[in-house]
């Protein structure tokens, strides 16, 4: 093996693949365990009458959409840069970036939109984080949720991943949610490899990402300055180009 510093990436497999690109474009090795698997709900397309735009809070809604809808015309309003980028992939023209999180977007929504305007359609999992109906009710926006997909946890570690943690040649694991981390963290202590993150460091999205990897003894948890994957990135790069590649 070469002596590039290596990163676990816990994230579904759609969106690990390009994530695993920009990290390999930076100079690290990856491997890749994902923490859940994006199953998308069957169903027909959503009902899109009076909708005035899309918002989208995922990679995942974007892909989800996408299958059940050939619709491309409506606007797309996406939560930060990664999301908006699947939007386009999709063949959505009109996309928007909050370039953050559902505090960010709310904002986008009430300086582009217009509540009398019509509907906003939020494609979304079966689960969400933050609160963006009440902040568009209470500004007046008429907003509804449909749950395209859903995210199922993983129930185990993979034989490669304890392996190459047992080794101690991992530098750090990427975290994108609350949930996945604490995923992580359960199955560290189900496969008996809580200690050997003692060695590695959790690059967390956000302060409520790194309050789920607290219960793990890392060497250290970072957290990106704002909640977007570019953010985490560069705290990835920052925290690793000091030190010497671990063998």
């Amino acid at each position: 093996m070469s002596n590039r510093q290596r990163l676990l990436i816990t994230r579904p497999t759609d969106d690990a693949e390009p994530l695993t690109r920009l990290l390999r474009g930076m100079g690290f090795e990856c491997l890749v365990e994902p923490m859940l698997t994006i199953v998308h709900e069957p169903g027909p397309a959503p009902d899109l009458t009076g909708v005035q735009a899309l918002l989208m809070t995922s990679a995942n809604g974007a892909r989800a959409f996408a299958s059940r809808s050939s619709e491309r015309r409506l606007p797309v309003l996406a939560v930060g840069n990664a999301t908006a980028q699947a939007a386009r992939q999709a063949g959505f023209a009109q996309v928007d970036s909050a370039g953050g999180d559902v505090d960010d977007l709310s904002r986008l929504v009430r300086a582009r939109l217009d509540p009398v305007a019509g509907v906003l359609l939020h494609v979304a999992g079966s689960r969400v984080a933050g609160d963006l109906a009440t902040q568009l009710a209470d500004a007046g926006f008429a907003y509804r949720r449909e749950a395209l997909y859903r995210a199922e946890t993983a129930q185990g570690l993979s034989a490669a991943t304890i392996a190459v943690m047992t080794a101690g040649i991992i530098h750090g694991v990427l975290f994108f949610s609350p949930r996945t981390a604490a995923t992580f963290v359960r199955l560290l202590d189900k496969a008996g490899v809580m200690a050997m993150v003692a060695r590695m460091d959790a690059f967390c999205l956000s302060p409520a990402v790194a309050e789920a990897t607290r219960p793990a003894p890392w060497r250290r948890s970072m957290v990106a300055e704002r909640p977007d994957q570019d953010s985490l990135l560069l705290t990835v790069q920052a925290a690793v180009s000091d030190e010497p590649a671990r063998r």
